[in-house]
């Protein structure tokens, strides 16, 4: 079963992501309000994915997504980002993220990018 590491500011997003995956048996390795607490998570728990937030306080998601790929090179990152983020989604991609969901998040979608990057 594999596990996901959801990371976002909004604990209704958060929430909404968990919902998604634990119906479709994903196991949930953690949540983080911000980049910093993303990072230590993800030492930590070692998930098989991470959803990562663009836009958080503390630490964004790309400087998130840099520290995670340095630590872990093979990480499977997918970046969550609102409408009209595509700068920064590029940004992401570019820095080494798998994927990308739009908020609202439909699961569908979610589930088609997580099994994607899962392989």
């Amino acid at each position: 079963m594999p596990k996901v590491l959801i990371v976002d500011d909004a604990a209704f997003m958060r929430m909404m992501i968990k919902d998604i995956l634990v119906k479709n048996g994903f196991e949930i390795s953690g949540e983080a309000p911000n980049g910093i607490k993303a990072i230590e998570l993800y030492k930590a728990e070692q998930p098989d994915i991470v959803t990562l937030d663009i836009t958080m306080p503390e630490m964004d998601g790309i400087q998130a997504l840099k520290e995670i790929r340095s630590y872990d090179p093979n990480s499977k990152v997918i970046m969550c980002s609102a409408m009209g983020q595509q700068a920064m989604v590029m940004e992401a991609i570019k820095s080494g993220a798998k994927d990308f969901i739009v908020k609202p998040f439909q699961s569908e979608r979610v589930l088609e990018a997580i099994k994607k990057v899962l392989g």
